[in-house]
């Protein structure tokens, strides 16, 4: 018996030894294609020699050195780099060691902003049901998957959620467009008003939905709306990017394509590949001067953050994904994965909808599909899923709860952005086979 606390105490885990590009390989010798990144984390796949050589060059030199009494090299360049190709008016980096340390260590940076800004009583957030930002209980009381939050909730903090930008689903057979972001300002609007507008302290949201909805993207206008409403109220816009973001939709920031910026953006996954762990929360140049000229302090913090050989890694990832022009590789294989997605299974029987953008792709499986109606959970499909394209070799993301925290299913798939067209087919290929065994 293993001595680990695994994350499922009845599984039993393959045991990898090693990677090769866009492939693990397990003790036996076992090759699988990580056609989700583990968790849209390796998004360079698992033996990228630059980045390997820089973190063994930063431990060489100087592995650590805590925050609280120096900055390092690594951290400075980092940042700058970051910082340089950010949306408008985000101005500095507060490093951390993932998303979940990103998502607490921004809603504490919002309302110590607040407080500083003579508007302590802000201290409401709004976040949207079906969204996830994190399993620290800051993070998760935020996020709206009802099954993640439901044993906990004793625990967690008072946040109200409105519905998330689920056109598939919620988007009704009139609505235009239009109409329909006019609905769910209409709802977040409303719901300022109820808390009161002077209570608010933030919205936080992801532009395209990760692990609980399946790659979901909003419709065209609505988070330029959110932004408008948030503006217009005084109420700070947080955009969880840690899964979306670093190159991952096809841009450096998700933000970038819905034309918006924002107060704080939280990043983490591909920022550092999984070459090391490390996350961020991307700061505006004013809440960054108005904690510089008021307390001058941050009343937060963690052991690791700004960890200089993290710090290496992450760059050393962002320069790879840069200099080999990697997103223009997202762009050209996300749109060929679409295409082949779309191929094998529109007109599938038990796949009610294909979307995402970039190397960000879902598929929402339905028992039938005229009626969108899900499978019993009880089914577990999506663990089915998960296991047959194991047994074939291949790696993808299917979760289950996709429309409420209990019903639906869906399979997320997030592959390295060094993936060529032969991955492609590879992916494809093994996902139906796994779709039409289980589903059937």
């Amino acid at each position: 018996m293993s001595h680990v606390f695994h994350r499922s105490l009845s599984a039993s885990y393959r045991v990898a030894v090693g990677g090769d590009g866009p492939y693990l390989i397990d003790a036996d010798g076992k090759r699988y294609l990580d056609a989700c990144g583990g968790a849209a984390v390796s998004c360079l796949g698992h033996s990228d020699a630059a980045v390997i050589t820089a973190v063994q060059q930063q431990i060489a030199t100087m592995a650590y050195a805590h925050s609280a009494f120096f900055t390092s090299a690594p951290m400075e360049a980092l940042a700058d780099f970051l910082v340089a190709r950010a949306p408008n008016g985000i101005d500095s980096v507060y490093f951390v060691s993932g998303g979940s340390e990103a998502v607490e260590s921004a809603l504490k940076l919002a309302r110590q902003y607040c407080v500083e800004r003579g508007q302590p009583q802000r201290r409401h957030v709004i976040a949207r049901r079906q969204s996830y930002h994190g399993n620290t209980l800051g993070a998760l009381a935020t996020g709206g998957n009802a099954w993640r939050r439901q044993q906990f909730e004793p625990l967690l903090m008072d946040v109200t959620h409105v519905a998330p930008c689920y056109a598939y689903r919620e988007q009704q057979a009139h609505e235009t467009d239009g109409d329909y972001v006019a609905r769910l300002g209409q709802e977040l609007e409303d719901n300022i008003a109820a808390l009161g507008a002077e209570n608010v302290m933030a919205f936080i949201a992801e532009p395209v939905v990760g692990a609980t909805a399946g790659a979901l993207p909003a419709v065209a206008g609505y988070f330029r709306r959110m932004r408008d409403i948030c503006q217009r109220h005084g109420i700070l816009l947080i955009l969880d990017e840690v899964m979306c973001g670093m190159g991952r939709t096809g841009s450096l920031f998700a933000c970038e394509q819905e034309g918006i910026t924002a107060d704080l953006i939280c990043i983490a996954k591909g920022l550092g590949a999984g070459y090391q762990p490390i996350g961020a929360v991307m700061v505006s140049r004013d809440i960054r001067d108005t904690l510089r000229t008021g307390t001058g302090f941050f009343q937060h913090g963690h052991t690791y953050i700004g960890h200089a050989t993290a710090c290496a890694g992450a760059l050393a990832v962002q320069q790879q994904i840069e200099e080999r022009d990697l997103l223009a590789n997202v762009r050209a294989m996300g749109a060929l994965l679409q295409q082949r997605l779309h191929q094998r299974f529109d007109a599938h029987p038990h796949v009610g909808d294909i979307r995402g953008r970039g190397l960000f792709l879902g598929l929402e499986l339905v028992q039938e599909r005229a009626s969108k109606q899900p499978f019993d959970p009880a089914r577990r499909l999506h663990a089915r899923i998960k296991a047959h394209a194991m047994q074939a070799g291949l790696m993808c993301y299917p979760m289950g709860g996709t429309i409420d925290g209990l019903h639906g299913d869906h399979v997320l798939l997030a592959p390295p952005y060094i993936i060529d067209a032969s991955h492609v087919d590879e992916i494809v290929d093994k996902l139906g086979t796994a779709i039409d065994t289980c589903a059937g």
